[in-house]
């Protein structure tokens, strides 16, 4: 039955009439932070990547490789059951390298579909990067690159330019340094890593008109002032925030939950001729949540709950938003 309704979703998707509505004025974005997404490898690296290895103490083998492959696809294909398409674009954090991106879309069930990847390597201790998939039949790539957060090693920012007709869009997918260490020690790094993403964001917007996406898990909530700069005004004539974060209006809701409480770190920020008709959605899939017996009600299914092997993707919920652009930009 999982075979056939993946089949379905895929034959819709490549259809015309999906093709027809992927080519109109909006665009289906995804982000999703796959949580410890390693290839099945050992490389003779320590740390997580020995952790990670079929030798390992996870006992990480190429049946759970793929196993994560497929649920990750099922979801992608999900998603685009209950949206009519399939997502033009998915941001992805904690993957280790192109290898895991390149198995994920050659696996079922995205083999049929023609999503093509962005992927470097940053020099993060933990060996996680970002990466992006995007739908060749609705974008093709302009340029792309990995913008370095100096002062210390962690994920880099990717920005991608895609271009659909004659629309060119920038997308900006970060990983911002987690709260490990505590919040003294890592708020000044997560404030490094928006002040260098609020220089991309103002030279793209110098550069051209075309709108930007900016996606992520930021490990802050909405309200946090490590993000603020982000919705500040850069200083021009007009006023206007550099980007509006579509999930400030989001309330007791989130992507990962923590001892019985809730946490929006998986935002979307666009541009503010985007905002007014943009629509952020968080995607708590059945197959992907799990009852959470110690504080009642449901979290996501991880692959992992502690060094036990539980078959789940990630501990984050994924999230989408919908782009439909004005008239004119």
């Amino acid at each position: 039955m999982r075979s056939v309704f993946c089949i379905l979703i895929v034959m819709f998707c490549s259809s015309p009439l999906a093709e027809a509505s992927a080519g109109g004025d909006s665009t289906l974005v995804m982000f999703w932070n796959l949580e410890n997404f390693f290839d099945s490898k050992d490389d003779g690296h320590d740390g997580v990547h020995q952790e990670f290895s079929p030798a390992g103490e996870r006992r990480w083998s190429a049946k759970r490789f793929y196993s994560k492959c497929r649920a990750i696809g099922k979801s992608i294909l999900y998603i685009g059951s209950e949206e009519g398409r399939l997502p033009d674009v998915v941001g992805v954090a904690e993957v280790e390298n192109s290898y895991v991106l390149h198995s994920l879309i050659r696996t079922a069930p995205l083999r049929k579909t023609d999503y093509a990847i962005v992927h470097y390597d940053s020099p993060d201790p933990r060996g996680i990067d970002v990466g992006l998939l995007y739908r060749k039949s609705v974008f093709s790539l302009e340029r792309s690159a990995a913008i370095r957060i100096p002062g210390f090693p962690t994920r880099d920012i990717l920005l991608v330019d895609l271009r659909r007709c004659d629309r060119s869009m920038h997308f900006l997918v970060c990983h911002l340094p987690s709260k490990y260490g505590g919040e003294k020690e890592s708020f000044p790094k997560r404030q490094a890593a928006v002040a260098r993403l609020c220089e991309v964001i103002d030279s793209l917007s110098i550069a051209s008109s075309a709108p930007i996406v900016v996606m992520g898990d930021f490990n802050d909530t909405p309200s946090s002032s490590a993000l603020s700069p982000l919705t500040e005004s850069p200083g021009k004539d007009d006023n206007l925030p550099r980007l509006v974060n579509m999930a400030s209006d989001f309330r007791g809701e989130g992507t990962i939950r923590y001892e019985g409480k809730w946490e929006l770190i998986d935002m979307f920020f666009v541009s503010p001729s985007l905002a007014p008709t943009a629509v952020m959605k968080i995607r708590r899939l059945p197959f992907l949540m799990t009852r959470d017996r110690t504080h009642g009600g449901e979290k996501p299914l991880r692959t992992y709950v502690g060094p036990r092997y539980a078959g789940g993707v990630s501990d984050h919920c994924p999230i989408t938003i919908w782009i439909t652009f004005p008239m004119r930009l």
